[in-house]
């Protein structure tokens, strides 16, 4: 588990992001912002952006969102505007599990890529 520095959590969220098919980088309300096909949203990032707390926020598969925050929820929240569509938000600000991190970020871009590019992940 990693505590990093905010610049450092943006970078290591970064590089899972960009390394997915067809994805790509924009400031979305003020905050780094990843996108499949330049189109479709699948994690934003959050630095203090509606509160405190370092975070980004992902699509996830349903019933997943429930499920992290019940079981963790000094790691997992369900973040502001879009948390009522079932995405997830997590924390940075706290030591992290980055596989897991992955795996999260692997799972938002698989909920909103077309099947063929998700289809490519295995």
């Amino acid at each position: 588990m990693d505590e990093l520095e905010p610049s450092q959590a943006l970078e290591r969220l970064r590089s899972l992001c960009l390394a997915l098919p067809e994805t790509t980088e924009r400031l979305s309300h003020g905050e780094p912002t990843w996108f499949v096909r330049g189109k479709k949203t699948f994690v934003m990032f959050a630095d203090h952006h509606h509160d405190d707390r370092l975070a980004f926020w992902c699509a996830a598969p349903p019933g997943v969102q429930e499920a992290l925050v019940a079981e963790a929820p000094d790691r997992f929240f369900r973040p502001p505007y879009v948390g009522h569509r079932g995405w997830l938000g997590v924390y940075l600000d706290v030591p992290a599990d980055w596989q897991e991190i992955a795996e999260i970020v692997t799972d938002a871009y698989r909920r909103v890529a077309p099947k063929s590019l998700a289809a490519g992940l295995g």
